[in-house]
């Protein structure tokens, strides 16, 4: 998966010289995290709404509201921004930005071209959209999770079983950190043409292979966020 088909593209900006109350109401009216620094098309820096959160007067200040305000107004996104913060290509995938933005604790990345232009911003929520997409558990696949053995040609063997049932596979996630030793754990999703073969594909997979889970979820009923 690749960052251009999933960083939004029409991305807000402001330039060094903008004032932090600007700043402040462009992320607040547009209910955004972080705002790109740009000068003549080029990135030269981000603000977020934590560098404004952190730039502000304290609550408990002694400034009255007109001196807060003033402050505010003379305050420039130069003063808070992070400048010349970390980028991706758009070329670059998606599980690359994923482990940038793990590894370096940051929500979001500006994505620019060889030239340094901007052209995209990618978040957090834009990388969990692709991987959603790309499990397919969106399409009410199933899904079979196996602990197989750690060579050449095991997922394969598990491809032909499935075969026999006239599924349509969907994804194939391989991991080992979560696998017993000399093994590999892999989740497999299908679609099978006929759901009255779904038990009798399950019970042949697991005489044959190590199944350590299979199920459909449930998302009718998902934890919601309650309103405030």
């Amino acid at each position: 998966m690749l960052i251009k088909d999933w960083m939004a593209k029409d991305v807000l900006t402001v330039d060094e010289n903008t004032s932090l109350m600007r700043a402040t109401r462009i992320l607040k009216e547009n209910s955004i995290r972080r705002l790109p620094v740009v000068s003549h098309g080029k990135l030269i820096g981000i603000v977020t709404d934590r560098d404004v959160k952190d730039a502000s007067p304290s609550k408990t200040t002694s400034l009255d509201i007109h001196e807060l305000y003033y402050l505010l107004s003379e305050m420039k996104v130069k003063d808070v921004m992070t400048a010349n913060p970390l980028t991706l290509s758009q070329d670059d995938t998606l599980e690359k930005a994923a482990l940038v933005m793990l590894e370096d604790k940051i929500s979001g990345l500006p994505v620019v071209d060889g030239m340094g232009l901007l052209v995209g911003l990618l978040s957090e929520t834009d990388v969990l959209r692709g991987f959603i997409h790309s499990t397919g558990i969106k399409d009410g696949a199933i899904q079979f999770v196996f602990d197989l053995p750690d060579a050449a040609g095991s997922v394969t063997k598990v491809i032909e079983s499935l075969r026999k049932f006239d599924v349509r596979v969907i994804s194939i996630l391989t991991s080992f950190e979560d696998a017993p030793e000399g093994k590999k754990r892999v989740a497999i999703r299908v679609m099978i043409s006929d759901a009255g073969q779904e038990e009798a594909m399950a019970k042949e997979l697991r005489e044959t292979f190590t199944v350590v889970y299979h199920g459909k979820d449930e998302l009718k009923n998902m934890p919601r966020k309650r309103a405030v």
